[in-house]
């Protein structure tokens, strides 16, 4: 039997310049989140700073951290996606 593979969080950072629905967008886009988890997420990044999108494998998680973060450029946000071992 192999180890348990490491999960990483993919974090979404808060800036004063990418739109609350544009972060919802993503969530429910790229991470797969319902509405109603998408804003509850939007809304703990916008009043914290940052927030959990979602918890992967380290390939899934690198994948949607670059999808997430190719739509921001693409559409013109500065949004910033992190990872951090869980």
């Amino acid at each position: 039997k192999s180890p348990p593979q490491k999960m990483y969080n993919v974090i979404l950072n808060n800036d004063d310049f990418t739109t609350m629905e544009f972060v919802t967008g993503i969530l429910t886009d790229v991470f797969n989140k319902n509405l109603e988890q998408a804003i509850a997420i939007m809304l703990i990044v916008h009043k914290s700073g940052k927030g959990v999108a979602g918890t992967y494998t380290k390939d899934i998680a690198v994948t949607k951290l670059q999808q997430a973060t190719d739509r921001a450029r693409r559409e013109e946000h500065p949004l910033q996606l992190t990872l951090e071992p869980q």
